[in-house]
Parts: structure tokens; sequence; C-alpha cells
């Protein structure tokens, strides 16, 4: 295959990703409803208040949260544990959703360790996790370790020279503080910002299970409730329209940013810092390191707990085993296409960025981040809508969970290629084409050893996203393709708890085995 054919493959997916989109919410807005009958214009106005809400606040505290935390981090760069903890930071990344929140429930729930800790010292005091209030808590858990991972490297860029000169000039730490991070904070933060505000206006498995009630509905359950429950098809496509528009908006936003937010790099620091050598600087970066530590990993270590103990509850070996694997295969097969098509798509638009077609790589961009502003229960009403009478669904189930998965894993294959291919760019075009390396022989000889450890990184992060992702199986899912993300949500829904502790503590274990198996295999051991 020659690299224009690759190019054209791009293009040719990207634009079949959004004429999709585009056709799935027209098929959904003839289909559905009573034209003459007015939306519910104030139950929308509710659902969208909210959800720009619980976003606006979700963001900043995980901003508020993370900046300190970071910056202690970058001043104390050598102490045990440090590397793992920056690990851990990784963690919640490939943690499955569902399983995340399991782990905040078994703390900040009515019978977790802050209630029993409570009724230990006497107080008559039960935490109310559902609501807003869980939802914050949940998306700070999720997106806090994200922010640290992205803004790690933006301090590591700062050269040891800076640091150096500062302590020459007797700079104090405010200083410092004043004249370096704020300028450095005031270029990364606006994208992560907009990044992780993307991510909690989109939020469907916290807000479904933590949200507690109509007072907490957010835009994508709402439209998992109009379409899966109500089937208002005109309701969940206005609702959808909405979705698209505040999305769309952020990823431009994103765009204008012109930065990438790498997704794989290390965040291991060398430069050498003086502003952290003093008593009190140190009391300080520890305490805000043990906090943020302790937030991190109470919801994991409680996972683990009742995880281990709920094992006598568990369901049976054969129902475990069967659900694994399901949730294995589909895994695989929706990182294998969500890798692919993003490679394709990040391809095509790095050809576009050197022949300096700003707004077709722009466009390009859009399409490969389409699960990040196209709700996943629109794109599977309408691919129901669009198969009915042609195809027997029932059959075909894994087909659109593999499809739906891929979609949604998409924009983070896209976050780890895209900065990958502009580097092999820039080192290896000019060289190619003077030895006029091309196509199939190019990526035999020179792009497969360069990209193959941001390929595994993209293969291992979306598998996993696919295998723990709930939207698509509990909408594709029946009762001969059960896998542990939905074996776990019947478990919560019936509150079986020790059950479904076991079942989280699996899938963990499950998701975190893929990711390094993966890695392993498919990066080589160079990665590790």
């Amino acid at each position: 295959m020659s690299l224009s054919a690759t190019v054209l493959i791009g293009y040719g997916l990207a634009a079949t990703l959004g004429t999709s989109a585009v056709a799935i919410l027209v098929l959904l807005l003839a289909a559905g409803g009573d034209a003459t009958v007015a939306p519910p214009y104030a139950y929308i106005g509710r659902v969208l208040g909210f959800t720009l809400w619980q976003a606006l606040l979700s963001t900043a505290l995980s901003l508020l949260a993370a900046i300190p935390m970071t910056r202690a981090l970058a001043r104390q760069a050598q102490f045990p544990g440090r590397l793992l903890l920056v690990r851990l930071c990784a963690l919640p990344m490939v943690m499955p959703t569902i399983v995340g929140i399991f782990g905040v429930v078994a703390v900040y729930g009515g019978s977790g360790y802050l209630a029993l800790a409570a009724q230990a010292v006497g107080l008559d005091w039960k935490p109310r996790l559902y609501g807003l209030g869980g939802i914050l808590i949940a998306h700070v858990f999720f997106n806090l370790p994200l922010a640290i991972r992205l803004l790690l490297p933006a301090f590591a860029s700062v050269p040891a020279e800076s640091w150096r000169l500062a302590a020459q000039l007797g700079m104090g730490s405010r200083d410092i503080f004043r004249i370096i991070e704020i300028p450095l904070l005031r270029q990364q933060v606006p994208g992560i910002a907009i990044i992780i505000f993307m991510l909690c206006f989109t939020t469907f498995a916290v807000a479904l299970t933590l949200g507690g009630g109509p007072r907490a509905t957010t835009l994508e359950v709402a439209i998992y409730q109009a379409l899966r429950f109500d089937f208002d098809l005109r309701l969940g496509a206005m609702l959808a329209f909405l979705q698209i528009v505040f999305c769309a908006g952020g990823a431009w936003a994103v765009w204008r940013t012109g930065r990438q937010m790498v997704l794989g790099t290390s965040a291991r620091l060398v430069a050498y810092r003086y502003d952290g050598r003093t008593r009190g600087a140190r009391l300080a970066d520890f305490g805000v390191i043990i906090l943020g530590a302790i937030f991190l990993v109470l919801p994991i270590l409680a996972l683990v707990q009742k995880g281990l103990i709920g094992m006598i509850a568990a369901a049976s070996v054969a129902s475990l085993l069967r659900a694994g694997l399901i949730s294995l295969g589909l895994g695989l097969a929706g990182g294998l296409t969500a890798t692919l098509i993003g490679y394709l798509i990040a391809q095509a638009r790095q050809r576009a960025v050197s022949l300096g077609r700003k707004r077709g790589a722009m466009l390009l961009g859009l399409a490969g981040r389409l699960g990040l502003f196209v709700s996943p229960m629109v794109i599977g009403t309408g691919i129901f809508l669009a198969a009915s009478g042609h195809i027997d669904l029932y059959r075909m189930a894994a087909a659109g969970v593999i499809l739906l998965s891929a979609v949604m894993a998409l924009p983070f294959v896209m976050g780890v290629l895209e900065p990958a291919l502009e580097v092999a760019a820039e080192r290896h075009d000019r060289l190619c084409a003077a030895l006029g390396l091309i196509g199939w022989n190019r990526f035999c000889h020179i792009d497969w050893p360069t990209l193959r450890r941001p390929i595994a990184t993209a293969l291992a992060l979306s598998s996993v996203i696919a295998m723990g992702d709930l939207g698509a199986i509990a909408l594709f899912g029946n009762q001969d393709m059960v896998n542990l993300t939905l074996l776990l949500y019947s478990q919560l829904g019936a509150y079986r708890l020790d059950g479904a502790a076991s079942t989280a503590l699996i899938l963990l274990a499950l998701a975190l085995a893929f990711y390094w198996t993966i890695e392993r295999v498919v990066g080589g051991r160079e990665l590790h």
C-alpha cells in the first residue's frame, strides 16, 4: 500500500465517521415523535444547566488539586516511592470506569470507610454520596491523575539552567511561582481544562451510577433514558445536537490552543530544583503529596479489600470465566479497530499538516475525536434504526459493541499517535523522500521501529477502554453476551455488593494484565 493510498483511506474514514454521525442524527429526528408536540424546553434547560455546572465544578476541582500536587512532585524530584506514585497516576486512565466508581462508593458511600470511621468515634453521620457530590468526587478521582500526568512533562520542560539562575539570584518560592511557573501554567492549563471539561460534560457511567435521581441528570444520561426507556427519538436527537454543539466548541478550543497533550511520555524529572530544599517547603510539599496519594489510593485499597472478602459471594466460576473471555475478546477487537482507524486518520492529518492544509488537518482531528462530542447512545440507536428489518441485531450484537467502543476509544488513540507521527515526520520525511522509501517499505523499515512504542500504548489503552466501556455493552448486550462490565453493573443494580466487589477486583486485575501484556508484546522489551 502506498503512502498516498494510506492517506486516502484516512480521509475516507474521517469522512465516513462525520457523515455517519450527521446521518444518524437526521434519522433520529425523522423517525421520532410527533412534530406537533412542543419539546420539553424546561426539562432540556435543566439537564443542560446541570451538565454544564457539574462539568465546570469537576474541572475546577481537578485542576485546583492537580496544580499544587504537580508542583510538589516537581520540587521534590527524589524521594522513596515517587516513581510508584507517578505510575499510580496512570491507573485511573486504564481502570474501567465502573470499577473506579465502586472504589469511590466503598470509601464515600453510606457503608464506606468514612461512615465506618465516623461510627468508630461515636458520630451518627453518613456521607451523602449520590447526587452532585458523588459525581464530583468520582470525576476528581479520574481526572486529577490525568491532569498531573499532563502537567508533569510541562514542568520537566523548564531547563535546569533556569533553576540554577533562580537560585543564584536568590529567588524565593513565591518569586519562582510568579515568574516561572505561572507563565508555564498559562500555556498548559487552558488546553488541559478543556479536555477535562469535555470528559466530564459527556460523562455517562459516573452520572448514571452516582446521579441519584432526576436532579442530577446529565445530557448523556438523558439521551440514554430518552432512547432506551422512553424511545423518544426526537428528544434524544435534540439533546444530542446540544451535546455536539458544546463539545464541538470544546474540540475547536483545544485545536486553537495548538498544544499536543502527550499521554505516552515518561513523567520522570531530572532537573534539580533549589526552591524546595527548606524545611517549610518540604513540609508543605509532602503534606500535599500525602493528601493526594491518600485520595487516590484509598478507593483502590477499598476495592482490593472488599473484593478479596467478597470472593465467597462471587458469581460462579463458569459465569466469571465466560464474562472474562467475552471482555477480552470485545476489548481486543475494539482496541485493534480503534488503533487502525486512528493510525490512518492521524497519518492523513499529518500529511495535511505537511502540505499546509490547516483546515483539512482540523477536520481530520475533529473526526478522530468524534467520540468526545457525539453520544454513543445516539450512534448505537442510529445503528439500530438503520439496521432494523435488514440485519439480525441479536446475532450482530458483538459487531455493534466493537464498533461503538472503538469510536469511544478513538480520541485517546489520536492523543497518543498524533504527537508521535509529528515527531517521526520531522525526523524522517526528507530522508525517506530522498531515498524513495514509500508505502509498505517505509512502514516496515522506518515507521514501525519508530512508532512501535506509541502504537503499543495506543492499542493497550484503547483495548482496556473498550473492555471496560459500559455504554456500548449496555445498549447492545444480551443474555448471551454478558461481559464483566455488564455483570458488575447488574450486581450493583441488584445491591449484591459483595459479589460486585469481587467482580470489580477481577475486572481491574484483568484490565491491568491486559494493558501490560499488550504493551510488552507489541511494544517490545525495550518499552520497559
